[in-house]
């Protein structure tokens, strides 16, 4: 029988009409070969059948605990609110459709464990390391925007120390699916990154999903990078800041082109264009 403790990690699952997928990913923490854990699904009010699966799982397993919004908060909103309400002194997203495999909190413990001076890991996709390193932001940053970009990853593939994540305004929420580069930019200002070289993550794509929306990174993403580069501290100069915003904004001006030419919609990708609120300085 499990002790009454505040547990070392809290998983975070956010849901809203998640009915098909819920059940399989909230099997795969709790079937986890690390087991100090609570899981907690914020429900954004569903209007089918996701809670009553997560109160019957609730009830098979006490690590479950369900929390419901009085109203819609949306996605990143969401994800704040059920990290405020955390106990463990990691957090954990998984989101409601996606799956972690067996061991993979197990492997982000151990690895945050022995490196306390790292604030959040993230999953390190590329081959050019085989073992978990740690980097202080400014290598973060130089490695990010001149070599592998891996910050760009959803919340699905970070752990973080929960009072860390807390004290630094948790997500924004102001950039609607692009609100993780932006966030994660912030955070590794702020703290050391743990780098891990293990896909622990299943990531799961389906129509339901929000990234799908392809067309809205077309405009967010030139909001994101002008912006932070403008309000996060950077480990750049004026000139290296110039550099990285020109590079960027000619891979997203161009983003937007193939879209209108792949797609057959000039004026859609003529409104992403204006929504960039791209400016002459961007170029130059």
């Amino acid at each position: 029988m499990l002790q009454e403790k505040i547990p070392l990690v809290s998983v975070l699952m956010t849901s809203f009409n998640r009915e098909k997928f819920i059940e399989e990913s909230m099997y795969s923490v709790l079937n986890s070969t690390f087991v100090d854990l609570e899981l907690i699904i914020s429900d954004d009010c569903s209007s089918d059948n996701t809670i009553n699966i997560v109160k019957k799982m609730a009830q098979l397993d006490s690590r479950v605990r369900l929390h419901i919004n009085d109203k819609n908060l949306g996605d990143y909103p969401n994800r704040n609110k059920v990290a405020s309400i955390a106990n463990g002194k990691y957090i954990m997203y998984v989101d409601s459709d996606d799956t972690i495999k067996k061991d993979a909190i197990e492997y982000a413990v151990k690895h945050l464990n022995v490196n306390p001076n790292a604030k959040f890991s993230v999953i390190y996709p590329f081959e050019d390391i085989e073992i978990p390193i740690v980097l202080t932001p400014a290598e973060s940053f130089k490695k990010h925007f001149y070599h592998k970009s891996f910050l760009n990853l959803g919340p699905g593939g970070v752990v973080f120390n929960r009072d860390f994540f807390l004290s630094n305004s948790s997500y924004n929420i102001q950039y609607g699916p692009a609100n993780d580069l932006y966030s994660h930019l912030k955070f590794a200002s702020k703290g050391d990154v743990l780098l891990l070289p293990y896909r622990y993550l299943n990531y799961r794509i389906h129509d339901g999903q929000e990234s799908t929306n392809k067309y809205v990174y077309l405009y967010l993403n030139q909001l994101v990078i002008r912006n932070a580069l403008k309000e996060i501290e950077l480990p750049f100069n004026k000139m290296e800041k110039k550099r990285i915003l020109q590079k960027k904004s000619i891979s997203n001006l161009l983003s937007i082109i193939r879209y209108g030419i792949k797609y057959k919609n000039i004026k859609q990708a003529f409104i992403a264009f204006k929504k960039s609120a791209f400016k002459i300085s961007d170029f130059i």
